[in-house]
């Protein structure tokens, strides 16, 4: 299983960058996708998730209207649109998914993050 995240960068604030995840190993469509970050000397929070099966989402109170999560089943693919970016944006993203197996069992896999800096 690999999770493979890409996208990230420095950005101003109000200013927005796409990251994107590729996943491999496991199928894709029937994997619980989501993203989390992590401050500087803080817990991972989670950021955003999507459902495998009707693609329902779901935020954090604090990036809700202004990142977007969405995912690619043909393409094996997670996205987080980031937009109106803030300071307090700033971490380690990195892509999580839950796979289930047999029955009611499930996996957890993450990728190594992508570091997103919001500095003016």
């Amino acid at each position: 299983v690999q999770l493979v995240e890409s996208g990230g960068g420095t950005a101003q604030p109000g200013g927005s960058l796409r990251l994107s995840c590729a996943a491999s190993g496991f199928t894709f469509s029937s994997a619980t996708m989501s993203w989390f970050r992590q401050a500087p000397g803080k817990e991972r929070e989670l950021v955003a998730v999507i459902d495998n099966r009707d693609a329902t989402t779901n935020y954090a109170e604090s990036v809700k209207g202004r990142f977007t999560i969405s995912r690619d089943n043909a393409e094996n693919m997670v996205y987080l649109r980031m937009s109106s970016l803030k300071f307090v944006d700033t971490g380690v993203y990195y892509c999580q998914a839950v796979v289930p197996w047999g029955s009611g069992w499930r996996n957890m896999y993450w990728g190594q993050g992508t570091q997103v800096i919001v500095s003016s």
